[in-house]
């Protein structure tokens, strides 16, 4: 028994006053803290919370699922022709399960709004046990659109990369694939206002990855993010068809409305519009709700735009020119250099410093 355990605190007197205050603090300040329901701790029932170990249920959750549609590259062993009916007979099944488990959980959260059309599949006055019936009812009806999607993804991504040797590597190795697949997956539950979960998915893969894709955002089919570190695609992005971005790619909103009380106003178009066939480099930043990029535009790396672009635009910062560094220990750094016509004052570049 360790000497800090309640039953023997022989040494442990500052312990005992620690655990008292900060039991008293969450009492106190209870917006940190998930409640227990009626029923007894927060047991997944409307009023319960959304506890740690739902957050490991996320995880099995998305793992059934790309499972499912990546057969055999996660599995221990490869079905065999004859056992794909059976496989997915009982992964849809477990899907069914943790999906109702974890939608009713949430709902103590209330329905968001359903968006990008999920209100023609959600009855207004639908109570709560038929919403969750009906959730997990179109998750894994829609899980073969999912992945006609998701092979697409794959295809451009091979079709796009010169270093991919086979679709497997990219199933099997990609990080933009796995973001992508969450995403489309998450998306589905977002479209029909679940609340909370499809955020829990994608941050999870975020993690993962490095890649943060919003689960409200709209992506058209063969999307391939190119290595991906860094890339962040905001909630209201809308996403054309063969479009390609590079790592460090920024989707934003260029500024928050306020309301009187100085809050952000939710539920506006934040973030940019992009055309068919377009590709992004890396570290280039799209702001802006009303930003639309055409289609068949190239947006150079590096590059910051908040107006819109007309279709078959290249956009690229003015060429730098390259200056002379001056030779350590030179006294009249400021001086043109010879036959340069260019200064050699860098300041706290001179010496190569954060270079």
């Amino acid at each position: 028994m360790s000497r800090y355990d309640a039953q023997d605190r022989s040494d442990a007197g500052w312990l005992e006053s620690a655990s008292t205050a900060l039991a008293r603090s969450i009492v106190a300040e209870g917006s940190l803290r998930l409640r227990a329901d009626a029923a007894g701790r927060g047991g997944g029932v409307v009023g319960g919370g959304f506890r740690a170990a739902n957050v490991e249920r996320v995880r099995e959750l998305v793992d059934e699922t790309r499972r499912l549609v990546f057969p055999g590259y996660f599995d221990a062993d490869p079905p065999w022709e004859s056992e794909i009916g059976p496989r997915v007979s009982r992964a849809c099944a477990r899907i069914a399960t943790i999906l109702e488990e974890e939608v009713r959980a949430v709902l103590r959260y209330g329905r968001r709004p359903p968006q990008h059309g999920g209100e023609k599949i959600v009855p207004a006055d639908i109570d709560d046990d038929g919403y969750v019936r009906l959730v997990v009812r179109q998750f894994v009806t829609s899980l073969a659109e999912v992945r006609r999607l998701l092979a697409l993804d794959v295809q451009a991504a091979y079709d796009g990369d010169p270093a991919a040797e086979h679709v497997d590597e990219i199933v099997l190795c990609y990080p933009g694939l796995e973001a992508i697949f969450v995403q489309r997956a998450a998306h589905v539950l977002y479209r029909l206002g679940v609340p909370v979960l499809p955020r829990v998915m994608g941050e999870q893969a975020h993690s993962r990855t490095g890649i943060d894709v919003h689960p409200g955002a709209v992506i058209g089919e063969s999307f391939f993010i190119d290595h991906g570190s860094a890339t962040v695609i905001g909630e209201t992005s809308v996403i054309g068809k063969h479009v390609k971005i590079y790592q460090g790619v920024t989707l934003g909103a260029r500024s928050f409305p306020k309301d009187e009380r100085g809050r952000a106003i939710k539920g506006l178009k934040r973030h940019p519009t992009i055309g068919d066939r377009v590709t992004i480099y890396a570290g280039a930043v799209i702001l802006g709700g009303d930003t639309v990029i055409g289609d068949d535009c190239v947006i150079a790396g590096g590059v910051f735009v908040t107006s819109s672009v007309a279709p078959g635009h290249v956009v690229q910062q003015t060429r730098p020119e390259p200056v002379l560094k001056p030779a350590s220990g030179v006294g009249n750094k400021g001086a043109l250099m010879k036959g340069t016509g260019l200064t050699g004052e860098l300041g706290w570049l001179a010496d190569g410093a954060g270079i």
